[in-house]
């Protein structure tokens, strides 16, 4: 589907702050492919942006066009055609002077063009306009008018109501930009060999663990996986693998969305010995029980493939989240990283994609208050793909496993 790869490729643009010459040129960070993109590929993308009244990425993909038109490149799209949709982009955006410009520019090639006449007066017009208007508001305005200024991108974002408030965040985040843990907080976490009590399966082969983060504490298990395990996941998840879903919290039904964009599979135990071995080594190390948990869920993740900023428990505006399940919230995550060619988890942290590992945290206060700091996401996949297996465990039959504490945050 051309709209959604192209809506793919803008995400990664923005998420790792890549430039529109480098993705076209296909140099990509750790990669560098042989590939190009043509005018028409540029001018499409631009074209597709500018369908979405995204005009900040319609200028940065018909500029990309008309860069590349200029250095000689042949195309059946002409420079006259590209202008049309970036002087309108531009304008769009506030800049009618550079708009203005580009029309002149348009009018040198192509003197009739019947728009372009059209945009130039009233361009001109509209320049007039504002000269005489910041005239007669005079500096104090000016300053003010400063102060409010906001870069393209911010202005594109609150044309768009971006439903993700905490955007920006994310994205650093998925560009290695986290929160720093300060050294005394990295010395309470620690590497263990865990028996989880001296299970019987684990006291002669105990499991590498890790403290991955404090606050909320994430644990990784090191070697969790063999290869044939995961190559028997894939081999049994992919020919079912479907448009992964996400439950609506109006409706309680299962919906497609924008922010979760990748494909998923579910496997019962009953299909092989390795779902049902898998299923009993995370109920050993965790101590839950698996009868009331989720199956055992696969996802893919292609190019631009992404979950963005969730949560996995319901939160109290939503108490009909798994109310079909009969099994009550979500307590804990955990989660196989199955095979990578991509990026990683976050929470407030950058959780690396190690393949052969898993991830575990509890979502909910033994108290079964949601704890609100396992907000986490995948970040986009810029190159190759992403495989993960996760399984969702739920509060029945955790009572005596784990109990309550004496307070609404234990």
């Amino acid at each position: 589907d051309q709209t959604g790869a192209a809506k793919a490729l803008l995400r990664l643009q923005d998420t790792y702050q890549l430039s529109s010459r480098a993705i076209s040129a296909g140099d990509l960070p750790g990669v560098i492919h042989k590939s190009r993109m043509t005018v028409e590929d540029c001018f499409e993308l631009g074209k597709i942006a500018y369908s979405d009244v995204d005009y900040y990425h319609t200028e940065l993909w018909m500029t990309q066009a008309l860069h590349q038109l200029d250095e000689g490149e042949e195309s059946p799209i002409d420079k006259v055609t590209v202008m049309d949709y970036l002087s309108y982009a531009i304008y769009q955006q506030g800049e009618i002077d550079r708009a203005l410009e580009l029309t002149k520019r348009m009018l040198k090639l192509d003197p009739t063009h019947q728009r372009a006449n059209g945009n130039l007066k009233y361009f001109e017009f509209q320049l007039e306009k504002q000269r005489k208007a910041e005239e007669e508001a005079g500096k104090e305005a000016q300053k003010e008018g400063e102060k409010k200024h906001m870069d393209k991108r911010d202005v594109q974002m609150k044309r768009s109501k971006d439903p993700l408030p905490e955007r920006k965040k994310y994205e650093q985040l998925c560009r290695g930009e986290g929160i720093k843990m300060t050294p005394r907080r990295w010395s309470r976490l620690f590497c263990r060999y865990q028996d989880n009590g001296r299970t019987p399966s684990l006291i002669l082969a105990p499991v590498k663990e890790e403290d991955e983060w404090d606050r909320p504490h994430i644990v990784r298990f090191h070697d969790i996986i063999s290869d044939y395990e995961i190559s028997k996941v894939k081999e049994l998840a992919k020919p079912r693998l479907r448009r992964a879903t996400v439950h609506d919290p109006i409706t309680g039904k299962l919906t497609t969305a924008q922010y979760r964009v990748s494909k998923s599979a579910w496997l019962t135990a009953d299909e092989h010995p390795v779902i049902e071995r898998i299923n009993q080594r995370i109920e050993d190390l965790t101590g839950l029980e698996m009868d009331t948990a989720e199956e055992l869920q696969v996802a893919n993740y292609g190019v631009g493939g992404q979950y963005e900023p969730h949560f996995d428990f319901g939160r109290k505006d939503e108490p009909d989240a798994f109310k079909e399940l009969g099994t009550g919230n979500r307590v804990a995550t955990w989660l196989f990283y199955v095979i990578h060619l991509g990026w990683a988890y976050i929470f407030r942290c950058v959780c690396v994609v190690l393949q052969g590992t898993a991830v575990f945290w509890y979502n909910l206060f033994a108290s079964g208050e949601g704890d609100y700091s396992t907000r986490h996401a995948a970040c986009p996949v810029l190159v190759g793909n992403k495989w993960v297996s996760n399984k969702w465990i739920h509060e029945r039959g955790q009572e005596f496993r784990r109990p309550c504490g004496l307070s609404e945050n234990e």
